[in-house]
């Protein structure tokens, strides 16, 4: 909706009262199915991945958020020219008396806060340009830090709690170790884009401002090979599947992340690459259950140990038995502390709790059944 026409909210499909959360949700699912990596015979689908990053790009920041609302209930930014004999047009739906300098002074200069909000830059000719002592529009650095990757990885149980090392396949796009990332096939060269005569940019008009955004043809290089790299199909990136290792700390929790700097996308024009960030889930184990930084488990007895007192071996955590005392006359449900045999982290260190479990036998053979019914007289126990 900025200069280019397009309403952002539509564009990633939400509500104009939509949650930041929400927001970046719809950006995710959106750009990952809009991706050009994924949709190598969809030209339009370039487009549309530029469409949703740059609504992101306003949508996720409060502030451009904002100033962008004001804008769009402001008409849409359909901003006009002075009318012959009469007050300046204001947005359309303002009342009569609402003047395009009323609309600057609530803003400040117009330019500027185009040029600031959405990237814009003023056509040759449209209007005036910044005012004295003021600086043009800044254009943005040819390097670029690459983008983060984020990647859920679902670990073991006893990796988590105790700590150690794991590995992983993560899709990276880097750049085509074939041409360089300049999308030319070796040996040939590369030309100047036509599209954007250069420029890595086109310009899309709007009621006397416009909007940039990288070059759909040359994917903001400026540049296109007379002859496409046979690896990359001249896009100057591939896909490619990286095994990386990771330390897992101990204690960490299903959400628990951690952040691999240089591990992300590659960055732009020789741009330092992103960071990987990665999302912990933490696989249930059958014997042992986690609370905060204490484990639970059960362990069963038999109803002659329960009665009569014993001594059994609980495994714990950290790849050792512990013998537990069961004093005589434990009831099923009874709960024993080991102290210490927790999560162990640097400054924190739970326990390990046993509940007792009675079992009691499903069948008994004719000599055991009498053995318990004489039990039963003996004790005065109803059965």
């Amino acid at each position: 909706m900025a200069g280019s026409g397009k309403d952002f909210y539509k564009v990633l499909g939400v509500k104009d009262k939509a949650s930041q959360d929400e927001i970046k949700k719809a950006y995710r699912k959106l750009a990952k199915e809009n991706h050009p990596d994924a949709n190598r015979d969809n030209p339009a689908a370039a487009e549309r991945f530029k469409d949703i990053g740059e609504a992101y790009s306003v949508l996720s920041d409060p502030e451009k958020r904002k100033q962008y609302d004001q804008m769009r209930r402001l008409g849409s930014f359909g901003l006009g020219g002075s009318r012959p004999g009469g007050p300046s047009r204001g947005p359309a739906g303002a009342d009569p008396g609402f003047s395009f300098e009323d609309f600057q002074g609530g803003f400040g200069n117009i330019s500027d806060l185009f040029s600031s909000l959405f990237d814009l830059n003023k056509e040759k000719g449209a209007g005036p340009g910044p005012g004295p002592g003021t600086a043009g529009p800044k254009k943005k650095s040819g390097r670029q830090k690459g983008e983060n990757v984020e990647y859920v990885v679902e670990i073991p149980f006893l990796t988590a709690a105790r700590g150690g090392k794991i590995s992983v396949d993560v899709a990276i796009t880097e750049e085509c170790a074939t041409c360089g990332g300049n999308g030319a096939k070796p040996g040939t060269e590369v030309k100047r884009c036509e599209e954007c005569k250069g420029s890595g940019s086109v310009s899309f008009g709007q009621g006397g401002f416009a909007v940039q955004r990288p070059c759909p043809a040359c994917f903001g290089r400026g540049k296109l090979p007379e002859t496409p790299c046979s690896s990359c199909k001249g896009r100057g990136a591939v896909r490619q599947q990286r095994k990386i290792s990771i330390n897992v700390r101990p204690g960490v929790e299903t959400g628990s992340k951690a952040r691999l700097s240089g591990h992300g996308e590659r960055g732009k024009g020789g741009g330092p690459p992103g960071d990987l960030i990665i999302s912990y889930k933490v696989k249930p184990h059958k014997f042992f259950r986690r609370e905060g930084m204490d484990v639970h488990v059960r362990v069963p007895v038999n109803i002659v140990q329960a009665t009569l007192g014993s001594k059994v071996k609980v495994r714990t955590i950290h790849g050792g038995k512990v013998v537990l005392n069961i004093p005589k006359g434990t009831q099923s449900g009874t709960k024993f502390r080991i102290r210490g045999q927790g999560i162990r982290t640097d400054d924190r260190r739970g326990d390990q709790f046993v509940e007792v479990v009675v079992a009691v036998p499903e069948e008994l053979s004719e000599e055991e059944r009498k053995a318990m019914e004489e039990f039963a007289e003996a004790t005065g126990l109803k059965h």
